[in-house]
């Protein structure tokens, strides 16, 4: 499967170094403590409420409902300036008798929340495609990650008619592309391990 284009995101110069700076002071501040976890507070929570896949002219497609519930940390760390990677990955699994199951295609669907200070607005860019879209508050833009709809997944003709497979789908927040120092500080942090659990289910002729 190909994957789409992207295209340059990156903001400019002046508004890029105004957003590393809060970075780095919300680093500070985490690695002060001033900004530790209590045990009141939402620890998050990633969920695949319901998936399902529909054939149109020869392709597969996905529609999902995800609740996404970021923790208090990574909430802070968003409004600090950091960009929250939330990936979405799918597998069709071939069943095969008294073995494993053979992936036989996957598809990772990664999207990216930030939040810009100066207009105090949410952003959420499709990696895959550059598409973007703005939103008044986290709540919103939460709700808009959250409903999947017609994703492309695989051509059918790829699709063995006698075999018998299943698909699962899983959403994970993303710490790969954070600054070294925080992506070690969130190695060590719970808050930061924000991943629902597999949902499975067959696929239907």
């Amino acid at each position: 499967m190909h994957a789409f284009p992207q295209r340059d995101q990156r903001a400019p110069l002046w508004h890029r170094q105004r957003r590393l700076a809060g970075v780095v002071l919300w680093l500070g501040l985490l690695g002060s403590g001033s900004v530790a976890a209590q045990e009141d507070e939402d620890p998050g929570r990633f969920e695949v409420r319901s998936a399902s896949v529909e054939l149109m002219d020869g392709v597969y497609y996905l529609d999902a409902w995800l609740e996404y519930r970021l923790s208090a940390e990574a909430q802070e760390a968003l409004e600090a300036g950091v960009t929250l990677a939330i990936d979405i990955e799918v597998e069709f699994l071939r069943s095969r008798r008294f073995w494993f199951d053979d992936s036989e295609a996957n598809l990772l669907q990664t999207y990216d929340l930030q939040f810009h200070a100066l207009s105090e607005r949410y952003l959420v860019v499709n990696r895959n495609t550059g598409e973007q879209s703005s939103f008044a508050n986290l709540f919103s833009a939460l709700n808009f990650l959250g409903r999947l709809t017609e994703l492309p997944l695989i051509d059918s003709a790829l699709i063995e008619p006698d075999e018998d497979y299943e698909i699962r789908v899983r959403t994970i927040l993303s710490t790969e592309d954070f600054p070294g120092p925080l992506r070690l500080l969130t190695f060590w942090r719970p808050d930061w391990t924000l991943r629902s659990e597999w949902y499975t289910w067959p696929l239907e002729d």
